[in-house]
């Protein structure tokens, strides 16, 4: 994975949050549209229609107070009780009497520009009235009853919220299978196909049978693999035979100084293909989903040095490689054959790749912190294009380009080093040294 991909915001790699995010939006938006779109038809259709109505519900009120022409206080305190959301000032010769003596008188005209039912004169004719003996009503509304009371804004928020929420989690539940999808996507891709994606029969829809296609291919690329693997193991099996018998008559040949050149590149030739069919089975082991691996205590850096004089025994230019060991490294629990084999294709590579350079190849063990331990192999050769360097740890690719062919080796070592390390629980990782290569093997160590 790209590194810098970390570093950006989480919600444009998650599709339920981009979908919480939508959903949120859309909530505010409907809500901010809905209620400025009800009071502006209600400003805007409501206001000449409603005037009239105002005027005859006023008139009405005032009546009730002052029934005789003489304004009567307890009716207008009835009146208050009755609807807290007024308020009423009476002025005159007789009575002066305010409902809500605490509050401001209120001034009607609006803000300049702003649409309504025009000044405060036009205002007084709404809501005061005269009577006969000269005492004026005035009626008003009562702002801290109003603002005592839910706004409708929030009620209208709080249920577009929760039908929000419910259409999320309908929508989130009919998507629920995209995760099961890429669990099993992840699987297949690994090469684990023991486990289908779970299907859902009661209902299954598009990403039902979605699901059902991927586990098809599923299928299909399992019995393909086990075909080339079984393939690949009965050639094997049947070619060991066949090549002992021609490794016993070649030894068998009298020898003599016209007979021995070509008995001896028979007999490499012969040990390569040995080799071959070894690294072609121990491949296949290393694939399979159920590689075991026979861990032992054992010494990281003892064992390094027993590679080198293995390979210094058959090779005279393995006693060129520099070991360079960090100190205080811990016996850890490794399979012995497995690493052994990893180290010997890791040198031999080293060797063959970087035979022309003055420098020798290197071999270092170290510590990798709390990843575990880690061995380099570097060569001075000459490295191979950067476009390739992914491509070197699969089987059979051989960067021609920068290595040629007489230098030998058929493109299996770093794949078998790849499959040792992953079979550890660890990784390979290659580069370009400019000059020659590395390979590093990182390894978790457990304590033997």
């Amino acid at each position: 994975m790209n590194p810098s991909v970390n570093h950006r915001p989480r919600w444009r790699h998650s599709l339920k949050l981009r979908l919480l995010g939508v959903f949120l939006v859309l909530a505010f938006l409907v809500a901010f549209i809905f209620i400025s779109g009800a009071q502006k038809a209600f400003t805007l259709g409501w206001k000449e229609a409603g005037r009239p109505l105002l005027m005859d519900y006023v008139s009405r009120l005032a009546t009730d107070i002052a029934p005789d022409g003489l304004p009567d206080i307890d009716k207008a305190r009835a009146l208050v009780e009755r609807l807290p959301i007024i308020t009423i000032d009476i002025t005159g010769p007789v009575v002066q009497w305010r409902s809500h003596p605490d509050t401001p008188r209120p001034h009607w005209r609006q803000e300049p520009g702003a649409d309504d039912w025009g000044d405060d004169e036009n205002w007084r004719a709404l809501v005061q009235r005269r009577t006969a003996d000269g005492h004026v009503i005035e009626f008003g509304l009562n702002d801290a009853a109003v603002e005592r009371r839910p706004r409708m804004f929030l009620f209208a928020l709080v249920a577009l919220l929760v039908v929000t929420t419910l259409a999320f989690w309908y929508v989130r539940r009919l998507l629920r299978p995209l995760d099961a999808i890429r669990a099993g996507a992840m699987r297949f891709g690994s090469g684990d196909f023991s486990q289908p994606i779970a299907v859902r029969t009661h209902h299954c829809d598009e990403l039902g049978q979605l699901a059902e296609t991927v586990n098809t291919m599923g299928r299909d690329i399992e019995q393909m693999l086990q075909a080339q693997r079984a393939l690949l193991l009965a050639i094997s099996h049947e070619l060991r035979s066949p090549l002992t018998r021609a490794r016993l008559n070649t030894e068998l040949l009298p020898e003599s100084p016209e007979v021995n050149p070509q008995r001896e590149a028979l007999l490499r030739d012969l040990n390569e293909m040995a080799r071959l069919i070894s690294d072609l089975l121990e491949s296949e082991r290393l694939a399979g989903r159920h590689a075991a691996l026979n861990r032992e205590a054992t010494e990281p850096a003892t064992l390094a040095r027993e590679v080198i004089d293995e390979l210094a025994a058959t090779r005279a230019e393995a006693r060129r490689i520099v070991l360079r060991v960090d100190d205080g490294l811990p016996a850890v629990s490794l399979d012995r054959v497995r690493v052994r084999l990893l180290l010997r294709n890791l040198l031999d590579n080293a060797l063959r790749h970087g035979a022309d350079a003055q420098t020798p190849p290197e071999l270092r063990v170290e510590h990798a912190g709390e990843e575990g331990i880690r061995f380099v192999v570097r060569d001075h050769g000459p490295g191979v294009p950067e476009d390739q360097i992914a491509q070197l740890a699969q089987a059979f690719y051989r960067p021609d380009s920068a290595r040629t062919r007489h230098a030998g080796g058929v493109g299996l070592g770093l794949y078998l080093c790849r499959l040792v390390a992953q079979a550890h629980g660890g990784r390979c990782e290659i580069r370009n040294a400019h000059p020659g290569l590395v390979v590093s093997v990182t390894l978790p160590a457990p304590r033997g």
